[in-house]
């Protein structure tokens, strides 16, 4: 971008569900930002977005994109089996990007992306968008201020029963091993792993056990895990996807009290310690990734470092690919 007083002007490659809500609106509504074209192979199916969201350009191939002179940045929000070719050819443009997470297929390809902009000095952001929402941030404070005393293990048991679309047996990426040999848990565990980091730092050891209890799909759908931070601290997980009931709980517990809140929803969280419980609001903004395109904004206008770069989102896919038995 030759004037860094002008707006960004960003590129989208897809536009499904998560574009739909969660990510384009964010982008359109963040002043710095202008959502100027999106790309989807499906004919029609980016004319119809763009028509809908008063985006002024789209296009059906996304090199096209990506080269377009008027393009300034790229955000990759297609199925994670190609954010790596995608990437690597926004980064041999020469501009900016953000990926949806997962990063990429696994930790090799994430690494690949990662060294790919790293040797270029090009910005580089992975939506692991519940980083900068301000119940985390909050959840965070309170460790760092050692108010629930030294953290001593985590907890994260997940289940929900399968949807219709399983039952049916309808493709989709998220069932489908080629593209999530996880499952529902590259998808959603991806965010709760990736928020574990925030609140607790770097992941030294993972080991996992997998399987396929349900049959419906070629992906796993029940996986537990072991961890161990760099800290010291100790930590397990459980993801279900074939239960009878939904759950989503986190605990967290330190020498002085423990935290207990969800990764997903609103439900507020609540600390526990010597001198009573106290509930803490953990608020869904709308669009959900509006404060994480905001922070890449402030980001480039050399303002706070953003939460959400590349060696991070590298990392949840190594603990990924550890959990899954891939390294």
């Amino acid at each position: 971008m030759d004037n860094q007083s002008d707006s960004i002007r960003w590129g989208m490659i897809g536009c499904g569900s998560v574009c739909e809500k969660k990510s384009g609106p964010a982008y359109q509504q963040t002043t710095e930002f202008e959502l100027y074209g999106v790309c989807a192979r499906t004919p029609g199916k980016a004319l119809d977005f763009a028509s809908r969201h008063n985006i002024p350009h789209h296009y059906t191939c996304a090199q096209a994109m990506i080269d377009d002179p008027n393009i300034d940045a790229v955000y990759i929000a297609t199925p994670p089996d190609s954010h790596c070719d995608l990437a690597l050819k926004v980064a041999k443009a020469n501009k900016i990007c953000c990926i949806e997470k997962p990063m990429a297929l696994n930790f090799a390809e994430s690494k690949k992306i990662e060294n790919a902009f790293e040797s270029q000095a090009l910005p580089l952001f992975v939506a692991y968008y519940r980083r900068s929402l301000p119940g985390f941030i909050t959840l965070k404070n309170i460790i760092e201020r050692g108010l629930i005393g030294d953290v001593r293990h985590i907890s994260w048991q997940y289940s929900r029963f399968p949807s219709a679309k399983d039952l049916s047996q309808t493709p989709n990426w998220r069932t489908d091993k080629s593209v999530a040999l996880g499952g529902y848990f590259d998808d959603l565990a991806s965010h709760g792993l990736n928020i574990m980091t925030f609140l607790l730092g770097p992941v030294k050891q993972a080991q996992g056990i997998c399987g396929n209890q349900q049959g419906l799909y070629t992906a796993h759908d029940a996986i537990v895990a072991n961890l161990l931070f760099e800290s010291g601290v100790t930590g397990i997980g459980s993801w279900n996807f074939g239960g009878h009931i939904y759950q989503d709980k986190v605990q967290i517990l330190g020498s002085k009290g423990h935290l207990k809140f969800a990764i997903f929803g609103d439900n507020p969280a609540t600390i526990y310690t010597d001198k009573g419980s106290e509930t803490i609001a953990m608020p869904t903004p709308d669009p959900i990734q509006g404060p994480f395109v905001q922070a890449i904004a402030e980001h480039l206008k050399g303002g706070n470092s953003h939460p959400s770069q590349a060696a991070i989102a590298s990392h949840t896919n190594w603990i990924m690919d550890k959990i899954l038995g891939v390294l």
